[in-house]
């Protein structure tokens, strides 16, 4: 029939209304509930109305044929109630038959179960899989301070091309070091206070050649604020669900490999795509490639950074996908030393089985078009990135002039992960 769409007889929610319009009945002015056979009025109206078409009545007003209808009155004169349906553009052809609403009534359910059936083929975060997520995301924000309010502890920014030259002596940037490398195979709590605490690693990369400059004036700043942030990513990874179930051994070797990666990765959440820099709070530590640069790195690293820095911003990821990310780099069963490969391995699959899930149940289209395997693909990328950053502190620590700024330990690490 051509009305049956048009009709809303059966439902009353078929045509949306202007929520800026009072929804009143044009009858009798009681409270609307939709366009009800082309008027706006409410059910009582609109069964009124059906039933008087459908039985053809012929009422007859008691009065002068000119009755006010109200809520109150409207059943006291069926006549005029029925004038005034007609008035308001209420048209018996917008009714449907017996036959017409049943037709209707199973399309809506028809309608309804499948709805139904795709819900429930739809993939649902499980509840483990919720908490492990809950879990990352109270670690990252325990971990991860997105105002930078710490970075005034660090010793200033000191930029070649600025007044603000500070020097200091060798002994400032070497304190408490002496022991490093006797603690190299101690367990994870003490390497949190000497390996990882003082090793230097980059944060925020840039640069031109390695030893290029006599005065890699940004390394000491810079290396403060790479131990803060590997130190915060050790207490990201002592949260991730399974990590404390391994060994001390593995746990060592795991952060020891990873452990700049993941800052790479934490460092995108403050890289900025207009001038290609990374804000960390202020002006004042806002840091460019050449800041890096001073820091000794060369363009074989910085290039590929920033265009992974570049890729990853682009990807738009939710804070539960980055976080997710972070804690598949950290468990990683093929990282050098590892023991235990088969657990660590289980202990991955269960976390990039969730960030499958949640990217198909959360992040909507087109982003989540391929964006399990664009992730994975930056794995890729950190390891090549990886090995370039430890090849650029080796070459440093050959260089007599920067080596007493390089903790023993951090030569020692960075010397075995190069073949």
């Amino acid at each position: 029939m051509d009305y049956m769409q048009a009709s809303t007889s059966f439902s009353d929610s078929d045509m949306e209304f202007d929520k800026n319009v009072p929804r009143i009945c044009g009858v009798c002015g009681d409270k609307a509930t939709g366009f009800h056979f082309n008027a706006m009025t409410c059910e009582g109206c609109k069964g009124f109305f059906r039933r008087s078409m459908k039985r053809k009545a012929v009422f007859t007003c008691p009065f002068n044929g000119d009755c006010r209808i109200t809520k109150d009155n409207r059943r006291h004169c069926q006549s005029c109630r029925l004038k005034r349906c007609v008035d308001i553009g209420m048209m018996k052809e917008f009714i449907l038959t017996d036959e017409e609403v049943q037709r209707k009534r199973d399309m809506i359910m028809k309608r309804k179960e499948e709805e139904a059936l795709r819900e429930s083929q739809r993939p649902k975060l499980s509840e483990e899989q919720q908490k492990m997520i809950d879990t990352l995301l109270e670690a990252h924000r325990k971990t991860f301070d997105e105002t930078y309010s710490d970075f005034t502890q660090f010793r200033p920014p000191v930029r070649e091309n600025t007044c603000r030259r500070i020097t200091r002596s060798s002994s400032v940037q070497t304190q408490n070091y002496s022991s490093d490398s006797e603690t190299f195979n101690s367990s994870p709590e003490s390497l949190e206070s000497s390996f990882f605490s003082n090793s230097l690693f980059s944060n925020c990369s840039s640069g031109s050649s390695p030893g290029g400059s006599s005065d890699l004036s940004m390394l000491p700043h810079l290396a403060d604020l790479v131990s803060y942030s590997i130190q915060k990513v050790i207490g990201f990874a002592k949260m991730i669900p399974g990590f404390r179930d391994l060994t001390s051994e593995d746990q060592i070797a795991l952060l020891k490999s990873s452990v700049i990666e993941v800052i790479m990765l934490r460092s995108n959440q403050s890289f900025t795509l207009e001038d290609m820099s990374w804000t960390c709070g202020s002006e004042d530590f806002k840091y460019k490639l050449d800041d890096v640069t001073q820091a000794g790195h060369n363009m074989e690293l910085l290039e590929p950074l920033v265009k992974f820095q570049v890729g990853l911003k682009k990807l738009n990821l939710h804070e539960e996908e980055h976080v997710l990310l972070m804690a598949i780099c950290i468990l990683s069963p093929d990282r050098p030393g590892v023991q235990d490969k088969a657990l660590v391995e289980a202990i991955q699959d269960r976390l990039s089985s969730t960030l499958q899930t949640y990217i198909l149940c959360k992040h909507p289209p087109p982003g989540s078009r391929l964006l399990y395997p664009k992730m994975i693909q930056k794995l890729a990328d950190l390891r090549s990135l990886n090995e370039e950053h430890s090849k650029q502190y080796r070459f440093l620590s050959f260089q007599p002039e920067h080596s007493m700024q390089l903790t023993p330990l951090v030569l020692e690490v960075f010397g075995n992960e190069i073949s």
